[in-house]
């Protein structure tokens, strides 16, 4: 088992994945987890016990087990046993219930996706098999719109739109595989071998070699498709499956679902103890006077309570007493609190069906009216006209009833950004072509003016596959591509050229174009409507329509995005035989590669970006860069060397990247609007007001996340400072926060109103916290790549302190696992309740993980929604969601709680009371019986 040895780490865990095509005997040695999802609790046979188990866990069980077992004593029981032990069978019957209920449809969806029907490669020929029974290393056919339910990696070469949501990503298979075709005898003697990393959680990443015929071949992100995935813009794939089930890097990425409470239910936890200990107080006391009297008056009433002669014991009378008191006396104890809804509810419905059984019932109804007040605050949530998005017929909706008095006590909101704070659609605004900007609108004079309904947009309609809503205002645009401007050319060839995008045809013939992003998908649109119309691609070429004529461009290379690089590049042959390298990025990075001859450009364009940042657009430098035939040839050579390496691929792959995109020629800067929804601005402001601080948690690159920052007014030109952490090793990161911190302790520490309160704790403890402030506002944004350095090291702790401190914070390109990190860093080491908020899938973890969930329904599906305990349309609805509804239920819950132990307290010290005139006999008069019932 010497391949065995080597694919395991020293601690025994999975260092690598050694996975062999069409060999399940080959790859079952290795144990790799199967395809089979269970999310299911129980089965026939251990919902019973398992179920009983997890119920007299329960605090309010167990003490109602613990009351019926001493009620069954004759010599202490005071009342009878079957007033606690209808309710208790009830409430565990109901119980027992509703969890089968909720387990049998866990069931059923674990059933409905194990059960799906799959094409699989099975001894030379495709067979139907269910998901739950697809293997690692077998080779699977998958149609257009199906639902990828492993990770997988392609062998065949289709262009490949797989959607995460309404997000499409491109993905293709290498070249020596896409000869198999769709050959089934051919595919069923592929026997490749793929070493691959092991199972982990990062989305973005896959690195991998492909050993087959003699030769190895590089995997890489682009050639893997993820479990969650929609097949789209194609036929059908074949795929060999890599990873499976709880391997893949979705199910990695999924949090747990934990249960919540709110800290007025932890509060009641502490207090039901102290009530139990002054309920055995109270029971001392009686104890000892019943003694005391026993021993001095007792012998005289020895011929009422039938004792026999000889056997009288005060001592022991006094024993028995305790316990019947601990009996009478145990309302004090607020146990019943714990009752849940749908239990009042069916109590309720006994009532109205078993009158006879109204006094057994009566105090667990009393008792179960924080439910009730819970029930009727989530109404009002879901009743509330003003949280009511018209446009889409979408009402908020309260998907829980435990959680509303702790929406008036946030500390902390954890946002999403796309689709969160923004609306999601990018439009093209403003452009800079060669030291000019276009988009802006002069009156006669020649002066700049406003946008006004008055103004008449450039018309399109010449071009009759322009997208109709897109507007733009600049007529000196479409006049400069009239007149032939070579730069004004190239600049949208690049658009058209340099990107993700695909297109495909709908029904009615009309182009339509799947973005991965909807920026690129603005630029994409703005190009085609300005006559440069990208039409198609292939793993080789892409297709565009300039000025009317189809032209053919060869891809040589794509030099893909990551938040190191910050640009993305293409390499393409013209008709003509030239290569131009076309590049896009942020212009902090992509001016340090131009050739020092852009200088006076270079200036204007920095001036022009800088206007369009301050009107918080989404703003990208573009430039190109012709190539000589034999210089590519030898660095195309070199590239796919270092691809086809294990060790160091990705710096080495980095530092060609590098080589190549430098001396490049500027050609000037697009700006781009992403709208934010209606009212956030507002929102953020009131929340800031109530002390509430917001962090945002995106995906986005860094420039994007802190311009809309800048939009939200999260940040502003007023703050003192703004701390990016970007290192790259840990050594960077911690070198970076020092620097943050020092500068903010270096400064005054006087508290200053409205400024940022710093709350340091001796070990991050909430028994031991040390309050000290700092003047002035501060931001932090750091990146991904930073936040995984500093969450796996000792750095967190410093890197929560320095977060805490400032009034903003910005976290970007984050993976959902490190979303939900962060959300468990402030919720485990402060005393403080978060909330997430986000409307994708990529937010779940961190909606499940926070003390309170929010989905917004929105254009990324429901599984936000689903997994949340509050959802509405719009982000606007927070601000009336935590300080109208949040508020009101916590103050409400505060006063019948107050009333709750008066009346429980008012109600038990009568018979405390009444034991110092029935010799503390632990009897009951019919007046206080009556009440008792």
């Amino acid at each position: 088992m010497q391949i065995l040895s080597c694919r395991l780490g020293a601690s025994g865990s999975e260092a690598e994945r050694i996975v062999k095509a069409n060999d399940r005997e080959y790859n079952e040695k290795f144990q790799y987890a199967d395809n089979c999802i269970h999310t299911s609790k129980y089965n026939l046979l251990t919902f019973l016990p398992i179920n009983l188990f997890e119920q007299f866990q329960r605090v309010a069980n167990a003490y109602f087990l613990f009351l019926l077992i001493l009620q069954l004593i004759p010599e202490i029981s005071s009342l009878t046993w079957f007033t606690t032990f209808v309710p208790l069978v009830l409430v565990i019957t109901m119980t027992a219930v509703k969890d089968a209920t909720d387990d049998y449809f866990r069931h059923k969806s674990d059933d409905q996706v194990n059960n799906r029907q799959s094409e699989v490669l099975i001894d030379g020929k495709l067979q139907n098999e269910k998901w739950m029974n697809v293997k690692v290393g077998d080779i699977i056919k998958l149609e257009n719109n199906q639902f990828v339910a492993i990770s997988m990696r392609q062998l065949l070469e289709f262009f490949v739109g797989c959607g995460r949501e309404t997000n499409l990503k491109v993905r293709h298979a290498l070249s020596v595989t896409s000869e198999l075709g769709a050959d089934i005898s051919r595919l069923a003697k592929f026997d490749g071998i793929v070493v691959c990393e092991a199972p982990n959680n990062k989305l973005d990443k896959f690195t991998g070699v492909l050993s087959w015929k003699d030769s190895k071949h590089s995997l890489n992100n682009e050639k893997i498709i993820l479990r969650g995935c929609v097949l789209r813009n194609t036929g059908w794939c074949f795929g060999m499956v890599v990873f499976a089930g709880p391997d893949t890097k979705l199910m990695q990425n999924s949090g747990k679902t934990k249960f919540k409470r709110t800290s007025i239910d932890r509060l009641m936890n502490t207090l039901v103890l102290w009530i139990f200990g002054f309920l055995v107080c109270l029971g001392i006391i009686l104890a000892i006077g019943n003694s005391i009297w026993e021993n001095q008056v007792g012998d005289k009433f020895r011929a009422f309570i039938f004792w026999k002669e000889g056997e009288k014991n005060s001592v022991f009378s006094g024993f028995l007493t305790f316990w019947s008191y601990i009996i009478i006396l145990n309302t004090v104890v607020p146990i019943s609190l714990y009752v849940r809804l749908w239990q009042t509810f069916y109590f309720g419905k006994a009532l109205c069906i078993l009158k006879l059984m109204e006094r057994f019932f009566f105090s667990i109804l009393m008792d179960g009216s924080v439910e009730v007040i819970r029930l009727g605050h989530s109404y009002f949530i879901n009743w509330d006209r003003k949280m009511y998005y018209s446009l889409k017929a979408t009402p908020a909706e309260a998907r829980t009833t435990t959680l509303n008095e702790e929406l008036g006590q946030i500390n902390y909101v954890f946002s999403d950004k796309t689709g969160t704070l923004t609306q999601n659609i990018m439009t093209f605004k403003r452009c800079s072509i060669n030291g000019r900007i276009y988009g802006e609108v002069h009156d006669d004079l020649g002066q700049k003016t406003d946008i006004t309904k008055k103004k008449e947009p450039v018309d399109f309609s010449v071009n009759p596959q322009a997208d109709r809503t897109l507007e733009f205002f600049d007529q000196r645009l479409m006049e400069s591509i009239k007149l032939g401007d070579p730069k004004v050319h190239e600049f949208l060839r690049l658009l058209a050229l340099c990107h993700t995008v695909m297109s495909e045809e709908n029904s009615a013939g009309q182009l339509v174009y799947q973005v991965q992003s909807p920026d690129e998908g603005a630029l994409v649109t703005a190009a085609r409507n300005f006559g440069f119309i990208f039409k198609s691609r292939t793993p080789e070429t892409i297709t565009i329509e300039e000025l009317g004529t189809l032209v053919t461009y060869q891809l040589l290379a794509f030099l893909d995005f990551n938040n190191i690089r910050k640009r993305m590049s293409v390499i393409v042959r013209n008709p003509e035989g030239q290569i131009k390298l076309y590049c896009k990025g942020a212009d902090t990075i992509l001016f340090e590669k131009l050739h020092p001859s852009n200088e006076n450009l270079l200036t204007l364009t920095s001036d022009h970006l800088s206007e369009f940042a301050g009107e918080g657009l989404r703003t990208l430098a573009i430039a190109y860069r012709d190539l000589d035939d034999k210089y590519f040839k030898e660095w195309h050579k070199m590239l796919e060397d270092a691809n086809a390496t294990t060790d160091e691929r990705d710096e080495r792959v980095a530092g060609l990247y590098e080589e190549i995109e430098r001396d490049l020629m500027l050609l000037g800067a697009t700006a781009v609007e992403d709208k934010l929804q209606e009212g956030v601005i507002e929102t953020v402001t009131n929340l800031s007001l109530a002390n509430i601080k917001i962090w945002v948690l995106t995906g986005d690159k860094q420039e994007t996340a802190i311009n809309i920052g800048y939009a939200c007014n999260m940040l502003t030109d007023d703050m003192s400072d703004v701390f990016i952490i970007a290192g790259n090793t840990v050594a960077e990161v911690r070198e970076e926060v020092r620097k943050a911190k020092e500068n903010l302790f270096g400064q005054n520490r006087t508290f200053s109103n409205g400024h940022v309160v710093f709350e340091k704790k001796e070990q991050l403890e909430m028994n031991s916290v040390v309050q000290e402030t700092v003047t002035g506002d501060y931001a932090l944004v750091i990146n991904g790549h930073s936040l995984a350095h500093a969450l796996e090291s000792d750095i967190k702790n410093d890197l929560l302190e320095l977060a805490c401190m400032c009034k903003t914070v910005v976290c970007c390109r984050v993976t959902p696992l490190q979303k939900a990190q962060v959300v468990e860093l402030v919720k485990n080491h402060r005393n403080a309740v978060t909330l997430a908020i986000g409307d994708g899938a990529n937010d779940v973890s961190m909606i499940k993980s926070a003390h309170i969930g929010v989905g917004i329904s929105g254009q990324e599906g429901l599984q936000a929604v689903l997994a949340s305990d509050y959802s509405f349309a719009q982000f606007r609805y927070l601000q009336r969601l935590l300080l109208v509804h949040g508020r009101w239920s916590y103050f409400r819950m505060c006063k019948f709680l107050c009333y709750f132990f008066y009346k429980n307290f008012a109600f038990t010290l009568v018979h405390f009371w009444f034991g110092f005139f029935c010799g503390f006999s632990a009897q009951v008069g019919k007046k206080t019986l009556f009440f008792l019932l």
